[in-house]
């Protein structure tokens, strides 16, 4: 069985967005109950973020989009500017220690302290572009991420993996002049938020570092991993990765309400293990994944518990 670190932290759950929103404290509540029920939180490393200061976010975002965000949470704002990114006083030191969640995990599987890690962090941040926030995002945790290894553990190459139902526009926009990040996001489209079309393959010399891989609504498990086989593999061969990334959004499980793809718990699972084999193939195992969306309780828990399992087990 392998060693994988689990990192959380009560203070996820104080991110408050309000009576109704989708994205809400509750979403954690689950995961951890279904850990606890099916005794797999006893196989995990449970593991405390690191707090990072300010000034780790200039990895991913402008010095002013930082501070706009700690000013409307201490002016106590309701919500970014898109109206529907909620905020609470709490939110910027929050999300700010998701990103610590990030660093930690990658500490962890480049010093040997765990073979894999998982991040259940909220709010989300695959959305939060590298000026504005957008879509419940704040801040860029995996973008963060990415450029901390390369930073700290001098990482040439990272493959971020992203299977949220959602495009991660931010995520895509902040990287597609870098050929040094590859990203790779299968989504529905169209559907929020846009983005994501397969011309879309990155700008300047970050062109070919991008690979969208859109999918209609209907879509399920066979499709999906088609996709990782098809398409993913081929152009990791080619690139190489050195460290994994997944943004583990598990809102395409055909549970959820925001998205229509057919995905199931046990297709999560499949498309683990096919991550898990690319950081095998190239990346010597070093892999974390980051929670990002999954709106459905009773979806999100067991998609998580696969997931889990799935690094315990590969």
């Amino acid at each position: 069985m392998k060693t994988v670190s689990f990192i959380g932290h009560p203070d996820y759950l104080a991110h408050d967005t309000g009576q109704g929103h989708p994205e809400r404290p509750d979403r954690l509540r689950a995961v951890h109950a279904r850990l606890s029920e099916s005794g797999l939180e006893s196989d995990l490393l449970l593991t405390e973020p690191f707090h990072v200061g300010d000034s780790w976010l200039t990895l991913g975002h402008a010095e002013g989009h930082i501070q706009h965000v700690k000013a409307r949470c201490e002016q106590g704002a309701p919500c970014m500017e898109d109206y529907e990114t909620m905020l609470c006083p709490r939110s910027f030191d929050i999300a700010r220690l998701a990103v610590g969640a990030s660093f930690k995990a990658t500490d962890q599987v480049f010093m040997g302290e765990a073979d894999r890690a998982f991040c259940a962090v909220r709010p989300p941040g695959h959305h939060a572009e590298y000026s504005c926030a957008m879509g419940f995002c704040l801040f860029n945790t995996v973008v963060i991420a990415a450029r901390y290894a390369q930073e700290t553990h001098g990482v040439e190459r990272v493959l971020i993996l992203d299977w949220d139902v959602h495009h991660g526009n931010g995520t895509q926009h902040i990287l597609e002049d870098d050929p040094s990040v590859f990203y790779f996001s299968v989504h529905q489209y169209p559907h929020y938020p846009g983005t994501g079309a397969r011309e879309e393959k990155g700008h300047s010399q970050g062109t070919g570092a991008t690979l969208n891989a859109p999918v209609i609504a209907g879509t399920g498990d066979d499709d999906y991993l088609r996709i990782f086989d098809e398409e993913l593999n081929p152009a990791m061969d080619a690139f190489k990765p050195q460290f994994v990334i997944v943004s583990a959004g598990f809102d395409a499980h055909v549970r959820d309400p925001l998205s229509a793809t057919t995905v199931t718990e046990g297709g999560f699972a499949q498309m683990t293990d096919r991550a898990l084999s690319i950081a095998s193939d190239h990346a010597d195992g070093r892999l974390i994944s980051v929670l990002e969306g999954g709106y459905d309780l009773e979806g999100l828990s067991l998609s998580v518990e696969s997931h889990l399992k799935t690094f315990l087990e590969h």
